[in-house]
Parts: structure tokens; C-alpha cells; sequence
């Protein structure tokens, strides 16, 4: 007789949707099913006595579909074990199978962000480091992972070229007010960011991966949804600690997953706290080929750290704007714009006759009345605040003159690629700078100088930990905002580190011309120092099983190794070892390591083991205080 394991997968490749080609069950997407309630999975399970008995209860005679339970069922790793869980099991590296809740987990990582193309490389070719990027951690596995970090290969960039670091600069106040772009994972160092800036940024953008399924980190069985929540909650947890009180946090998504993600928001920030949902036109023309519908827009959810406490700044007027007001009467207080007099809010004592100066009588429309009393009416005509008309016979309306309307204009929700620009926009910026370069999801610079024009003033501190292309960074140099940006990708040198460069010397592209930006000024650049993670790189590099076997040799000897691993029991299975394909020989040696080592913790920093140097020292115990 079949146990239920077996029963359920039976059932479930009937439906062909839920199994590959060659007959795989695929888990992941008869999970997303599940998390749909899809109507032709519930019915085929249903269908089944077993299955029926096992995921359904009855409430009132009617059958409840336990979502949860199933989803549950069909994540246990009990559940269509490969052959790469297989081996796991057969060492005893395994993990509860209870399921472990979002909130406690850690998602240490993620691929590639954006797809630097290199040589023949494509974006398939790329989907094969996937696997070293996204481990979540159970809360067993986490006891100094989010300690502070030893920072290292520090130096100064400016205008003359590259230098040594030999100090950083402070205001009064005694914090740091360098530029930093830092290399490294980007959980860990905004960890490792809180001592000297908790409570001290004043808005925070990124343009984390979309999880949309339609480039180098798509959905798979060891990242999907929930992975990706998980993902992105553990950084904004640290995210808002950095945050000032009149701080505000900009975060980029797409449809996929914007609305889990604003859920997810207002647990962290504060349902209160949420500001707008702004609506970015990122294409500027349509796709016709599209299947259902014209993709054309993205999502900017804006979070305040403290709505009462967070003051929005005005757009700045355009000419446009300006040129809607004119003097028809040469009235000395200048130029003016005629407005509606009347209201849809009725009362009846601001319902009443107005004679104009050509004797005529006007009524407010039907169903309104004017926007004030007869006594303030009478006040403004004899102010000349009213017009009638060059010949003292129209309706009346409401002068406003230009002098005396707000400085600046309200910002909309709605951004159009005319005011902000648009994907292409982006890609012409970064493809101006660098010849090479194929970023595939750069934003256009005028877009962040809206953000950090509503969100930010001269001299604030701004952090982008998914710092990409430095879009942000670039940006905010130009308008002379301090700032902080991570990066965890080797092209960190390439194009953000090199971008700033050319922001440095005066590159004229993006808003260089609107903002009258003549270059000028600094940053510095310093990494994590890495202990785990050069073995992490290194296994990436490999190429055959046999290079793999040697590294575990290696790794027995130096690497820190997690708890759950017995090095004898890999050594007694080298046969299983050597069976798995290379890329899950890579992922279980990855998974071998201790991820509360993967850089140098800080406490640690003086250990003759690590090599730190005492250069190096001498300037974290200053980064640090």
C-alpha cells in the first residue's frame, strides 16, 4: 500500500501543469497553485480519498481546502526527495522537518540582482550561481551572523586618482560624513552600519529583485516566494533602525510582488506610516506582443519612519507652470490666474445673487454655491481679487497671483517618463558612460533626483544597500547629499565605483546639466573582509568534481565548518559525493559552511588567524568609535 507521499505525487503529475517534461513534479509552481486556491488542483485532490482526507475539514458540511497544511506537505523535504537531498539526509545533513516560520528565518542572500553580460555569458549561463546566493538560514544556524564586520581594503577617491585611507571625517556632532561604497553582502553590512548610523539616514532607496521569474533569479524549488519575502523583511528590519525620524524609505517594485511586499511593509514601518504608492511609466512605448497585458509601469512604495515627524518638500515650479499666470489688468501685485469661484459643497449662505459690473446677474450652477460669503465676496471685489471679464460682464472667478502661491507644487502619484524618464533612458545613461556595460534594470537619473528632491535636502544622508549601476549614488553626489552604497557583486568596480569616478570629474549625462554639476568632491570605498566567503568564491570557480573534491580536502582543514557537519561522515560517502552533478556538489559544499563566518566578525578583529593588518585595524576601531 502506498504511503501518502507516494499517493500525492500519483495524483498530482495527472495535472500537467504540475510536472516537467520527463515526468518531475514540480513543486514550486503546485505550491504557487495552492497559494491561488486554483480550482483544478483543489477538484484533482478532492478527487482522491486519501488526499481529500489528509489537506481537507469540514466546517459546518462544508469542505475548508487547508492551504497551509498542504503547502506545508509539499515543501517537507520528505516530500520527492533528489538525489542532492538524498545525499543530505544519507550524512545527516539535515534541517527540522518542521516548517520554520518567515519571521524567524534569515535569507542570507541573493543572485545577481542585475545581469552584467560578459563575453559570450548569457542570462541562461547566469541562472547557474543561483544556488549560492539564496540559502535560508533556520534561527539554529544564527547566532553572530548579524555581529558587526571588520571593513578592509579601504581607500579614498577623488579627483586625483585613488589613495590610501588615513582617516575619516566628522561633523561636530562626531559622525562620519564620508561618501562610503561598501562591498559585501548587504545584510551584513547594514549590520555592520548600525553603531555609526542608527537613527541617522534621511531616506533610503533601493531596487531590490523584482523575484518576477523572467530573468537570472526566476523562481525555482531553493528560492521561491516565501524566500523572497523572507529576503527582503530581514533587511528592512535593520533598514529602519538606520533611518533618522523624519527619515522615509523609497523601495522599487514591480506587480509580482508589490502588493505581498507592502504588506510585509506595514508590519515593519506601521500601517500609519505608509505615505503613497506612486505609480513610475518606466516604458515609453507599448509591447504589442505581449501576452495579456502592456507591462508599463512600475510601483515606488514610500514608508515614512514617523508620519508625523516627516515633512515632504515641494516640487519645484517649471516655466510651463509659470507661464499659465499673466496680467490682464496690470494690477501692481503682478501676474495672476483665474480660478472657479464656485464649490461642489453646498450651503445655502454661500448660495446668493452677484451683480457684475456690466449689471448683469449671475447664480452660482446648479446644485453649487460660491466658495464664500457675500461679506468676504464684497471684501475681494473691493480688493480687485475678482474678475469679471476684460468687459465687466462674465462669471466671476478668483484671482491668484503668482507671488503669493507656494514655492514649489505638490507631487502627484503618477510620474510619467516625460518628467522622470524611462527604462531606455537608463540604459542610454549607463551605455554613454561605459561602452561594454549591459545592465539590464538601471534607472534613469531623473527619476531618483524626484525622489531625493521630495525626500531629501542638501547635505542628508542617503543609503542604497542594492546599489546596481549607482544610479542613486551618482544621483546624490550630484546634489550634494551624502551617501552610503552596498554592493555584493564584483561589478561593484565596474560600474558604480567607476561611474563616481566620472562623477568626479564632471561627466555631463543625466542631470548633470539641470543641476549645474561641475564635479568635484570624494568617496571612499571599503569591503567586508571575507573568511567563508573566499571559500564561497572559490567553489563558484570550479569547474570539474575532481576540483571540488580537492577544495573539501582544504576546507576540512581551514574553513570553519557549520555544527552540523561531520567531516568523517562526508569522507565515509565520497562515492555519493562524487555521483551528484558538479552544480549540487557546489551547493553542498557551500551549505558545509559556517554562514556565521562567512567575513570577519569584528570581536575577532586582533585573531592572528584572520591576517587583519594593522593598518586595517586602526581604522575600524575609528569606522566603529
Amino acid at each position: 500500500m502506498k504511503n501518502i507521499f507516494e499517493q500525492l505525487t500519483d495524483l498530482l503529475k495527472k495535472d500537467e501543469r504540475l510536472a516537467s517534461q520527463d515526468g518531475v513534479l514540480l513543486k514550486n509552481q503546485t505550491q504557487e497553485l495552492a497559494r491561488k486556491n486554483d480550482p483544478e488542483l483543489i477538484i484533482l485532490l478532492l478527487s482522491d480519498k486519501a488526499t481529500k482526507q489528509h489537506f481537507f475539514f469540514e466546517v459546518e458540511k462544508t469542505l475548508i481546502f487547508d492551504k497551509e497544511k498542504f503547502i506545508r506537505f509539499v515543501s517537507n523535504k520528505q516530500f520527492l526527495p533528489d538525489s542532492y537531498t538524498a545525499f543530505k539526509n544519507k550524512i545527516g545533513l539535515t534541517t527540522s522537518d518542521e516548517y520554520v516560520g518567515e519571521n524567524k528565518e534569515v535569507v542570507l542572500a541573493w543572485p545577481y540582482k542585475d545581469c552584467i553580460l560578459e563575453g559570450g555569458m548569457t542570462k541562461e549561463d547566469q541562472k547557474r550561481n543561483e544556488i549560492f546566493y539564496n540559502e535560508t538560514l533556520a534561527p539554529d544556524d544564527i547566532n553572530r551572523l548579524l555581529d558587526a564586520k571588520v571593513f578592509t581594503n579601504f581607500k579614498r577617491i577623488d579627483k586625483k586618482g585613488e589613495h590610501k585611507l588615513d582617516g575619516f571625517n566628522r561633523d561636530v556632532k562626531g559622525t562620519i560624513k564620508d561618501n562610503l561604497i561598501i562591498k559585501g553582502n548587504n545584510l551584513l553590512a547594514l549590520a555592520s552600519l548600525k553603531k555609526e548610523f542608527a537613527g541617522k539616514v534621511k531616506l533610503i532607496y533601493i531596487d531590490p529583485p523584482y523575484n518576477t521569474g523572467k530573468d537570472s533569479f526566476g523562481y525555482n524549488d531553493s528560492f521561491n516566494h516565501s524566500s523572497w519575502l523572507t529576503f527582503i523583511k530581514n533587511r528592512l528590519d535593520i533598514a529602519k533602525t538606520l533611518l533618522s525620524e523624519e527619515g522615509s524609505i523609497w523601495i522599487n517594485i514591480d506587480d509580482d510582488e508589490s502588493h505581498y511586499l507592502k504588506v510585509i511593509s506595514d508590519g515593519i514601518f506601521g500601517r500609519d506610516n505608509f505615505v503613497a504608492n506612486i505609480i513610475w511609466q518606466k516604458k515609453y512605448s507599448p509591447q504589442n506582443d505581449a501576452r495579456y497585458f502592456s507591462d508599463m509601469h512600475d510601483h515606488i512604495l514610500v514608508f515614512a519612519k514617523n508620519k508625523n515627524d516627516w515633512k515632504i518638500n515641494l516640487l519645484q515650479r517649471t516655466d510651463e507652470m509659470n507661464a499659465r499666470y499673466e496680467n490682464t489688468d496690470n494690477d501692481p501685485r503682478g501676474v495672476w490666474k483665474s480660478s472657479d469661484l464656485s464649490v461642489k459643497t453646498y450651503s445655502v449662505s454661500y448660495d446668493y445673487p452677484i451683480t457684475t459690473p456690466s449689471g448683469r446677474i449671475v447664480n452660482p450652477p446648479k446644485s453649487r454655491c460660491w466658495r464664500m460669503s457675500k461679506q468676504k465676496f464684497d471684501e475681494l471685489v473691493e480688493d480687485n481679487r475678482i474678475w469679471f471679464g476684460a468687459n465687466g460682464e462674465s462669471v466671476p472667478s478668483l484671482k491668484r497671483f503668482l507671488s503669493e502661491v507656494r514655492d514649489g507644487v505638490t507631487p502627484q502619484t503618477i510620474w510619467s517618463y516625460e518628467d522622470v524618464g524611462h527604462n531606455q533612458d537608463a540604459r542610454k545613461e549607463i551605455k554613454e558612460l561605459f561602452d561594454n556595460a549591459d545592465f539590464s534594470t538601471p534607472k534613469p537619473e531623473k527619476l531618483l533626483h524626484r525622489i531625493l528632491e521630495i525626500g531629501s535636502k542638501k547635505d542628508d544622508l542617503v543609503l542604497d544597500f542594492f546599489a546596481g549601476s549607482g544610479t542613486t549614488l551618482a544621483v546624490a553626489h550630484k546634489m550634494g547629499r551624502q551617501y552610503i552604497g552596498v554592493e555584493q557583486m564584483d561589478y561593484i568596480h565596474d560600474l558604480p565605483e567607476a561611474r563616481l569616478k566620472k562623477v568626479i570629474a564632471g561627466e555631463q549625462g543625466g542631470i548633470s546639466k539641470a543641476v549645474n554639476w561641475q564635479g568635484g568632491g570624494d568617496f571612499v570605498y571599503m569591503e567586508l573582509a571575507k573568511w567563508n566567503e573566499e571559500w564561497i568564491e572559490k567553489i563558484e570557480k570550479a569547474k570539474t568534481g575532481k576540483e571540488l573534491s580537492k577544495l573539501w580536502n582544504e576546507m576540512e582543514e581551514t574553513a570553519f565548518l557549520s555544527y552540523k557537519v561531520d567531516p568523517k561522515s562526508v569522507d565515509a560517502n565520497a562515492k555519493g559525493f562524487a555521483d551528484l552533478s558538479v552544480a549540487d556538489q557546489k551547493r553542498f559544499l557551500v551549505e558545509c559552511l559556517d554562514k556565521n563566518q562567512l567575513y570577519v566578525n569584528l570581536s575577532e578583529i586582533e585573531d592572528k588567524e584572520y591576517g587583519v593588518s594593522k593598518e586595517d585595524i586602526k581604522l575600524n576601531k575609528e569606522f566603529y568609535g
